[in-house]
Formats: C-alpha cells, sequence, structure tokens
C-alpha cells in the first residue's frame, strides 16, 4: 500500500513542506520546499500560507497532513503567530478532507535523529540520508519533510495489515 505524505513546519514568515511517498517501510522523495509569506500584515500572510498549502494539495494529492505541534516557549505572542500559521495549514488539509495528524518536536527529533535534543543541522544530515537526497535541504524544508518521515515510521502506514483509513 502506498501513502501520500506531506510535512508542514508551519511558520508566520517561512511555512517549510516536504512531501513523500511511503510503500511498505520505503520512502520516495517527491517535493520540498518553502512557503514565503513576505512581509505584509499577519492576516496577508496567514492568507499565503493557506493558499501556498492548499496549492500544494491540489498539486500532489496526498492522503494524510503531517505537522508540527506548536509549543510556548519564551515569546507567547510568537506562539500565538505560529499557532495561527499552523491553523491555517490544517484548514486547508481539512478543506480537502485529508487526515490531519500532529507531532510534537522532542518527537520528530526523536523519529529521525534518535534524540529529542536533535539540532537543526543533525535533522538536515538526517532527512538527507534518510531520503538520498543529493544535497541538504533548507532547515524548514528538512523539518517538514522530518515531519513527513516521523509520521511514516511511528503512524503503521508501513504496515500492510493496517488500512488506508487507519487514523491513530
Amino acid at each position: 500500500m502506498t501513502v501520500r505524505v506531506i510535512g508542514i513546519d508551519p511558520g508566520s514568515r517561512i511555512t517549510g513542506f516536504g512531501l513523500l511517498e511511503a510503500d511498505h517501510g520505503c520512502l520516495r522523495y517527491l517535493d520540498s520546499g518553502c512557503i514565503k509569506t513576505g512581509g505584509g500584515s499577519l492576516p496577508e500572510r496567514l492568507a499565503v500560507i493557506y493558499r501556498g498549502v492548499h496549492e500544494l494539495i491540489d498539486e500532489h494529492a496526498p492522503d494524510v497532513l503531517a505537522i508540527e505541534d506548536v509549543f510556548v516557549a519564551r515569546n507567547p505572542a510568537s506562539a500565538l503567530k505560529l499557532g495561527q500559521a499552523k491553523g491555517v495549514a490544517i484548514a486547508a488539509g481539512v478543506a480537502h478532507g485529508i487526515a490531519v495528524h500532529e507531532y510534537a518536536a522532542r518527537r520528530v527529533k526523536q523519529a529521525v535523529v534518535g534524540s529529542g535534543r536533535a539540532t537543526k543541522e543533525q535533522i538536515q544530515h538526517m532527512v538527507r540520508v534518510i531520503l538520498k537526497l543529493p544535497g541538504i535541504p533548507a532547515p524548514d524544508a528538512a523539518d517538514a519533510l522530518a515531519i513527513a518521515i516521523c509520521h511514516v515510521n511511528t503512524s503503521g502506514w508501513q504496515r500492510e495489515e493496517i488500512s488506508p483509513q487507519y487514523s491513530p
């Protein structure tokens, strides 16, 4: 069974995306990059994210959207903006009727690098190795690909006995 996953690393200025296909545990890279929102107002930037994710879903027809869960660190205002960026990306997935799964940053790092405290560079390196990419992806794109890899590695999609309707 083949599943197509879009990973999203939400950000109010740069939202990373990564698309891959998984077939019985074998991963195939499809696309990755960043949705750059520019310098407009927050509502304008959120619209850019929504349209960008919407277009990616239209173009690649993923089965599932995996997204990083937002955590509150030192700056609550930044966390709120990230939450809004995450919300519009989720809304784009839901508008297309695809399943949405959220993953904590620690869980993503653990699934891809083996340590919940991995650095951006370690994530970039492991994503390159796992997907056999010719070069190192940009940090936001690498994070999005890592989220997609995490979904495949932890959700059960790679096992034959799980049906396509499986939703953890």
